[in-house]
């Protein structure tokens, strides 16, 4: 294999803990651990990476320090809508406060040259904006850039509100710059317009099956336990249809819930007896083996197929069965089954050896040619 010169540029990396920072984290530590010369360029915290470079031989150089911030968010009464809408607003006519991002990108791209393949993650989208902006016949940056997307930007149908439509001409003229566009699953390639399809290339979600600890011993808990972990969407990824049936379900059981959105979940944790628990995120090998050790797992889909939670595949490591529940009227004879123990109806993902950060790290480096 040659050894290939890989710029990756990204507003999120350890030790931030979300899919896209650990999409970062270790398809960097994987490109590296397989002899290539790689250079991360995103927010630089010495105190973190510079340990990070030296273990995993790796340069990361300061994208810069975020000086817009957002709008801060009052916990009550008509002031608080007042908050929310004034936020809304300005992320839906300027993606603010991300698009302080494209001028950053672009700013530090000026001085980099002479790789052969550029990966800018997002989201935010602005990082590809960035890219774009200063990418040039005179100024390639490398020799092939990758655009990957998590989520989609106009086709997201996870979002209550729509992009606007000037943003349209913007998310053509990135992809029209772009050598490939990259998005983990199949699914994904109809959130993008028709024109690109032929750049758009499905690399899953990597993850080090060799740092995965999971509970090996026998589970056997005291009372029907599961467990999710995530974030909540009201009206698309929405728990409260499940929670408002567990409420009134006569039999013992514990679900814990690891998030951050605790808004929707807090008012169940007493109205169901405390049998519903609420946990604040933890890091994802320690979330793992907690995981691990439940008898299920449960997982909401999104109603679209062109965004996959990327938990399902988390969910796959732990080998635990997986309760998945669509928008819509609850299936509670499905729930009432996994509750008593009959997983015959749990959800399965193929191949899991797809998802392996290894094979992942392969398929960017062969986008290069080489």
């Amino acid at each position: 294999m040659t050894r290939q010169k890989i710029l990756v540029v990204s507003a999120t990396f350890y030790p931030l803990n979300s899919p896209r920072a650990n999409r970062t984290t270790e398809l960097v530590k994987e490109l590296a651990r397989q002899g290539h010369d790689v250079t991360v360029l995103t927010p630089k915290e010495n105190q973190y990476h510079l340990p990070f470079e030296e273990k995993h031989h790796v340069t990361i150089k300061h994208l810069g320090n975020r000086k817009w911030k957002g709008f801060s968010i009052r916990s009550k009464g008509l002031m608080r809508f007042f908050d929310r809408a004034k936020l809304r607003f300005f992320m839906l006519l300027f993606e603010y406060p991300d698009i302080e991002l494209m001028g950053m990108v672009k700013s530090m791209l000026k001085k980099e040259n002479g790789y052969d393949l550029l990966i800018s993650i997002a989201v935010p989208f602005s990082v590809h904006w960035g890219v774009a902006a200063v990418r040039s016949k005179d100024h390639p940056i490398a020799k092939v850039w990758a655009a990957d997307c998590g989520d989609p930007f106009m086709g997201d149908k996870a979002d209550s509100f729509k992009k606007l439509f000037y943003f349209k001409h913007v998310e053509k003229w990135f992809c029209k710059k772009a050598s490939y566009i990259t998005v983990p699953t199949a699914g994904s390639v109809g959130a993008y317009y028709p024109e690109f399809h032929d750049k758009i290339k499905i690399i899953p979600q990597g993850f080090n099956f060799e740092e995965t600890k999971i509970f090996d011993g026998i589970i056997n808990n005291k009372v029907p336990t599961f467990g999710y972990a995530g974030g909540f969407i009201p009206g698309i990824r929405d728990p409260r249809p499940l929670l408002d049936f567990l409420c009134k379900y006569e039999r013992p059981f514990k679900f814990i819930i690891y998030t951050n959105n605790t808004g929707m979940v807090l008012p169940y944790v007493t109205a169901s007896n405390n049998r519903i628990d609420l946990m604040a995120y933890i890091p994802r090998e320690q979330l793992l083996f907690e995981l691990s050790k439940m008898d299920f797992l449960l997982n909401i889909n999104n109603g679209t197929t062109v965004q996959t939670p990327s938990k399902l595949i988390d969910y796959a490591l732990t080998r635990r069965p997986v309760l998945s529940i669509d928008k819509g009227p609850l299936d509670t004879k499905v729930i009432e089954k996994f509750l008593q123990g009959d997983y015959s109806d749990q959800f399965k993902i193929g191949d899991i050896e797809q998802y392996n950060i290894k094979n992942v790290a392969r398929q960017f480096v062969a986008l290069s040619g080489k």
